[in-house]
């Protein structure tokens, strides 16, 4: 697969959030339909819609320009750049969705896709936007007409670029603001129109739309494959799947958290960030920051995952000193807090959070220790496939489950440093030094599972496990 590389190192603005990733050739997040059989990383289980469970960001890796999507669908632009508002005249009257009940917004497989979608007389007005670097950066906006009639769509707050000019008939049964554009849309058609990322520049004067722009699906696909560099996780749960996808692309977006006031979830998020690309030792001064401040939070739950996290991104930054002072505070840490150390983490019921993922990784894997709760009892019976798991800070571990009749077979295959697999919650007394392999771990106590088929995998026949 074509690699997606990751800029050198995020430049934070004023108020503290990461608003690009500074360097000489800023990396396009999107990939062209030539590339989309070799990135499709989901399941037929997985849908496309994640819910939304706070404002989502869009833009393009590399560049400044950010925006947050409202509930409504829209465009807020950081830094004072206005917002890109929308307004749909169906068969009844004209809707507002900012004011309207009927608006479901959701993200295409988890990415910075944004799909609000507009009831209407007969179907829906579903407004998607993304961004792409093209041109200087275009925040495009597609609004397709799933409905048997026409309608009409209004822009107002900022210039869009369009591919035909607005009507010029008069707007009746609502006051736009000044400056509101209108376009006509078919039955089943779709408009799309583009907010420039620099509005003062030659393009956004032409008022001209450029041919030859990604696609929702192409963008989606390429922030899955820089997302899914982290791990793969093909859960049962369609949602989680989705919605670790939604939190590492908000991170890569946002940024971490701050290393001063928030050393544990800062030491998470870098470390994502590493596995997800990001230069290691663009990090380590602000690392150095966040682990001397964990003393204050040897209560935090996470602090032995952040700790993990901590070391590898010393790994990855190649600095064996940082390693032995890291493993230093470690066993200072134990000494003076033994009971800081809460046991293994389990994973929440729904991933609303970084460590929300973090936590269901290591529910995964705890270290060397797979499924240490156990395997979560609404997976019982379903196969599931995981990939690049974390087992060390030089290690990881790939394995597949398929059910025989109450049993699990898990089929393995580990990478890194040579590691000792057990699995105290799934299969106690069970271990292994193989890099890979496959066993029959004990049925699960007090489940009976169903045993449906194997998922799809596209370009794999049935039953099919690959882990290279």
């Amino acid at each position: 697969m074509v690699g997606i590389p990751l800029p050198e190192r995020p430049r934070r603005t004023p108020c503290g959030r990461l608003s690009s990733w500074a360097t000489p050739d800023p990396t396009v997040v999107c990939i062209t339909s030539t590339l989309l059989g070799t990135v499709s990383r989901m399941t037929a289980a997985t849908p496309l819609g994640t819910p939304v469970v706070a404002p989502p960001t869009i833009g393009v890796l590399g560049r400044d320009w950010r925006a947050t999507v409202t509930p409504g669908g829209a465009v807020e632009q950081w830094d004072g750049l206005g917002a890109l508002d929308w307004f749909v005249a169906a068969d009844d009257r004209w809707h507002v969705p900012a004011r309207e009940p009927a608006v479901r917004q959701s993200l295409v497989e988890g990415t910075p896709v944004v799909e609000t979608r507009l009831r209407i007389p007969s179907g829906d007005a579903v407004h998607r936007v993304y961004s792409v670097a093209d041109h200087g950066g275009l925040a495009v906006v597609e609004i397709t007409n799933d409905s048997p009639l026409p309608i009409a769509v209004a822009f107002a707050g900022a210039a869009v670029l369009s591919a035909r000019p607005p009507t010029d008939m008069p707007i009746e049964g609502i006051d736009l603001p000044a400056g509101a554009v209108v376009f006509p849309v078919g039955h089943h058609a779709t408009l799309t129109v583009a907010l420039p990322h620099h509005p003062g520049s030659e393009l956004a004067r032409s008022g001209r739309l450029p041919a030859g722009l990604p696609t929702a699906l192409q963008v989606a696909r390429g922030w899955l494959a820089l997302a899914e560099r982290a791990s793969r996780l093909l859960v049962p749960d369609p949602t989680a799947i989705g919605a670790v996808v939604r939190e590492r692309c908000q991170l890569l977006l946002d940024g971490p958290a701050d290393a001063h006031e928030r050393p544990v979830d800062f030491l998470l998020s870098i470390g994502e960030l590493v596995r997800m690309g990001s230069v290691a030792e663009a990090w380590m001064p602000e690392l150095a920051d966040a682990v001397a401040a964990l003393p204050a939070h040897v209560a935090d739950p996470f602090l032995g995952a952040a700790l993990d996290a901590a070391g590898r991104v010393c790994v990855a930054a190649d600095d064996p000193r940082a390693e032995r002072d890291l493993h230093q505070v470690r066993n200072r840490l134990a000494r003076e807090h033994p009971s800081a150390n809460a046991g293994p983490l389990k994973a929440a019921e729904s991933v609303t959070g970084l460590r929300d993922v973090v936590a269901l990784e290591r529910t995964i894997a705890d270290g060397t220790d797979l499924f240490p709760h156990g395997i979560p009892a609404p997976w019982l019976g379903q196969h599931f496939e995981v990939y690049g798991v974390p087992t060390g800070t030089r290690s990881s571990v790939s394995f597949a489950v398929r059910w025989h009749g109450e049993r699990p077979a898990v089929l393995w295959e580990c990478s890194g440093d040579p590691v000792t697999l057990t699995s105290s919650g799934a299969a106690p007394g069970w271990s292994t030094t193989d890099r890979t392999g496959e066993t029959l771990w004990p049925a699960p106590t007090g489940a009976v599972p169903t045993v449906p088929s194997a998922p799809e995998r596209p370009g794999a026949p049935d039953g099919d496990v690959s882990f290279s």
